[in-house]
């Protein structure tokens, strides 16, 4: 339902003597969608996991509809494309998890496009993870507002410094507790509006960070659900997960309660899936695979779905469903008719969720990840290496039952070789993509170390790229480059921040873009330690974080198209140049 119809029909009501208060079908649902982040399916209690608690996040599913076999992609990215856009993530241009692979295409229509449309006020707070530079940023996507990080991971969950609608601000306590305090203030000002609020929470994904009130439960706890082969499993690091997952919980409680005191509980939509399988070997249902796998454990995840009046309570769904779906399925749950510029690969699960008796047809849900495809339908799972599961019976693919189920193998090896025919060769075989700069519609424009390529002795601070930073730089023949693309001529006043040991200062360096030039000096040591390592509960494979110095090197006037921006020294007095986080472009006009 279009909001503007909804008003003329409001008002039609009201001059003909009607009282339309506590008609809820007429005042369109609000949608609230919370996604985890590397959260496995067995990471609840409601899945039979004993060694938490998670009361807030099972009751959706008692006091609503729950999935059994409902199914994302194995890595964070793809399934937020896959959920934002109802299509495979390949379709949409995300191949990889960082270095600009996990941007979501431009011609992509979003699922908040699609209620913003319709009227809806629209919020998104936590970890984007699909591009940062506008218009790839989420307020380029459909939000109109939106507070977190948009790389894949972070490297400090206790106030770090986060963005506000491109806005660098600093953020406020444990970060899903300040994600959510976002999300409950975002219902609080919409509670007399239709809203669509996305709440893409960080946790459990490293690094292994949780308040002391939910990590003191679990640092000495024995846990009697181990993983499959327990010699694989990490102890302390499930210890950590597991007190991150009860802390999601608190803060999905403190969601209900809100939406409780608001009075806006029979019109508002929860839902709540995990974007892919568990980040280590732990409890999953004796599953195969975890992160990163196409198997089952890898992609399944829980789904549950609340609706209370519309969606009956404990409704238990066993049809394969997937993240493709959800655009379909919310727009057709709250009325909305919405043209897309290309056509879904998911469906509507309206009437699984809806109807008494549904009629359904059996389908293919597909898995993939670097070259692994997976095949599922209703009761069969083929795995990447041709073998068939039975999964009703075997969902830990124990037994391969191609030999006695030739005419279902030979259909799924079919269905595989043409996802791979169709979707796989979209990957480009080089990513001519470059970074938008300075788009009119936006402010701010981040350039982060995390986008860029180091020359010369410059190395990142991490393997993983998401929230690195640029350090060993010491000669005059290093330098820094990024691909961009200028979107519209203008000036613009230039940030970076960096870090310089004490005797140090003094080097100049140069920042050009084609024919614009700016020339700064480090004239301030600045010298943070390495530090978010003194918060983990487990050590991290993610980068430390420092405070970045922000020096305002002034003013530059950049003209539209592509080219390459590159920053260099001049003169090193000192060992070192400086390190380097990012470079922050504000537009002046």
């Amino acid at each position: 339902m279009n909001y503007t119809n909804y008003f003329v029909l409001l008002s039609i009501l009201i001059l003909a003597g009607c009282n339309p208060h506590g008609k809820t079908e007429l005042q369109p649902p609000n949608v609230i969608m919370i996604l985890t982040d590397d959260q496995g399916w067995g990471d609840l209690s409601a899945s039979g996991n004993t060694n938490l608690q998670t009361p807030n996040i099972d009751a959706l599913g008692v006091e609503g509809a729950r999935f059994e076999n409902f199914y994302v992609s194995p890595v964070c990215s793809p399934t937020r494309a896959e959920v934002l856009t109802g299509r495979y993530h390949l379709r949409g241009g995300v191949y990889s998890t960082s270095a600009g692979g996990e941007r979501l295409d431009l011609d992509e229509t979003t699922i908040a496009e699609v209620f913003r449309t319709a009227g809806y006020a629209t919020a998104a707070y936590g970890k984007w993870h699909n591009g940062m530079q506008y218009p790839y940023h989420p307020n380029g996507r459909g939000f109109d507002d939106y507070y977190g990080f948009c790389s894949g991971h972070w490297g400090d969950y206790f106030s770090p410094m986060l963005e506000h609608n491109g806005e660098l601000v600093k953020g406020n306590g444990f970060i899903i507790d300040d994600f959510t305090d976002h999300g409950i203030a975002f219902m609080e000002a919409h509670a007399h509006e239709p809203f669509f609020l996305y709440l893409p929470f960080n946790t459990p994904h490293g690094p292994l960070q949780v308040p002391d009130r939910w990590w003191d439960e679990f640092k000495n706890k024995e846990l009697a659900m181990r993983a499959k082969n327990q010699d694989d499993e990490s102890l302390n690091f499930t210890r950590a997960a597991l007190a991150m997952c009860e802390n999601i919980d608190w803060n999905v409680g403190r969601l209900q309660e809100k939406i409780e005191e608001l009075g806006i509980a029979e019109n508002t939509i929860v839902l709540y899936f995990c974007d892919n399988g568990p980040n280590s070997w732990r409890w999953n249902g004796g599953m195969k695979g975890r992160k990163g796998s196409t198997d089952e454990g890898g992609v399944r995840s829980p789904l549950f779905m609340k609706w209370p009046g519309h969606i009956e309570e404990g409704r238990v769904i066993e049809e394969v469903a997937a993240a493709i779906d959800l655009l379909p399925t919310l727009a057709g749950l709250v009325g909305i008719d919405y043209t897309t510029q290309k056509a879904l690969d998911g469906i509507s699960l309206k009437s699984l969720l809806l109807d008494e008796d549904p009629s359904w047809e059996d389908r293919y849900i597909f898995n993939h990840w670097r070259g692994s495809v997976s095949v599922r339908n209703q009761r069969y799972r083929l795995d990447n290496n041709g073998a068939l599961y039975d999964i009703e019976n075997d969902r830990g693919q124990l037994h391969d039952v191609s030999a006695s189920e030739l005419e279902v193998h030979a259909q799924m090896l079919k269905a595989a070789e043409q996802f791979r025919d169709e979707v796989l060769t979209e990957i480009p075989a080089e990513d001519l993509r470059t970074f938008p700069l300075g788009h009119p519609d936006a402010l701010y424009t981040q350039i982060p170390a995390r986008d860029g390529r180091a020359h010369g002795n410059i190395r990142r601070s991490n393997h993983f790229p998401n929230c690195s930073f640029f350090t060993n730089w010491i000669s005059l023949e290093d330098s820094i480059t990024w691909d961009v693309e200028v979107v519209a001529d203008g000036e613009f006043e230039v940030i970076l921040y960096y870090t310089c040991p004490d005797g140090d200062q003094g080097s100049t360096f140069e920042l050009s873009l084609g024919e614009s030039i700016l020339k700064g000096q480090i004239t301030e040591a600045h010298d943070p330690p390495e530090r978010g390592m003194e918060n983990d509960r487990d050590p991290r494979r993610n980068s430390p974080v420092k405070d970045f110095k922000p020096l305002n090197m002034g003013s530059i006037q950049l003209t539209k198209g592509p080219a390459q921006l590159c920053l260099k020294a001049l003169e090193i007095p000192g060992q070192t140049v400086m390190d380097v986080r990012l470079i922050m472009w504000k537009r002046k006009n």
